[in-house]
């Protein structure tokens, strides 16, 4: 029986359009997305380094790009939450059928970027309708990484087999599932986190 239940953030709740940073990094001059970009991305994520430091190290890619314009093709990735969802979210946690936790690849750019969109108010339901977030640039973890996933088992004493992930990569469902970590892997534009309660494993359910 599912009795705890991890989220992941963008492309389960909030709409994300995947290719915009790429599009507007080139239209700034970026050449391409090279390993030592990458690196830069994820030392971003895992809170390594500072938005600061970030800004200053991607305009070496970059050089005649502004930090507004760097921040702005940096969020271009985030499109909305549609409020259906957070209604439904509130509601799930209302229930108390299941202990409730977000897992997101995230930093602070976008969820400065996230609360604006959504509006203070907004973003404070979201985030009280969970027992705790895990934000990556905040516990220096990230997905797919087995370490982030065994670090809120252990500290929640959660039971894979009693618990759901939610994700919309499927390097990060791969991981959980060996995780022990019941899945859904959420195709997002196809599927919608409201049809959750038809993927809940049910006890017996090999599924």
């Amino acid at each position: 029986m599912i009795k705890n239940i991890i989220f992941d953030f963008g492309g389960v709740f909030f709409n994300l359009d995947m290719d915009a940073t790429g599009r507007m990094m080139i239209k700034l001059g970026l050449a391409g997305i090279t390993p030592e970009i990458m690196d830069l991305f994820i030392a971003y994520e895992t809170g390594i380094i500072s938005t600061k430091i970030f800004l200053k190290e991607a305009k070496k890619w970059v050089p005649d790009a502004t930090d507004e314009q760097l921040r702005n093709a940096w969020n271009s990735i985030l499109l909305d939450f549609p409020e259906y969802r957070l209604e439904f979210l509130e509601g799930l946690s209302r229930s108390r059928r299941y202990r409730l936790f977000l897992l997101s690849n995230t930093n602070a750019l976008h969820l400065e970027k996230v609360e604006e969109k959504m509006g203070s108010d907004s973003y404070d339901r979201f985030k009280a309708s969970f027992e705790k977030c895990y934000f990556s640039h905040e516990i220096y973890m990230r997905k797919p990484d087995s370490e982030i996933f065994e670090h809120i088992l252990n500290e929640q004493n959660l039971d894979p087999a009693e618990t759901m992930f939610i994700d919309d990569t499927s390097e990060h469902i791969k991981t959980a599932e060996s995780l022990g970590l019941r899945v859904w892997h959420l195709q997002a534009g196809k599927e919608d986190i409201v049809e959750l309660s038809t993927k809940i494993p049910h006890a017996g359910s090999g599924s």
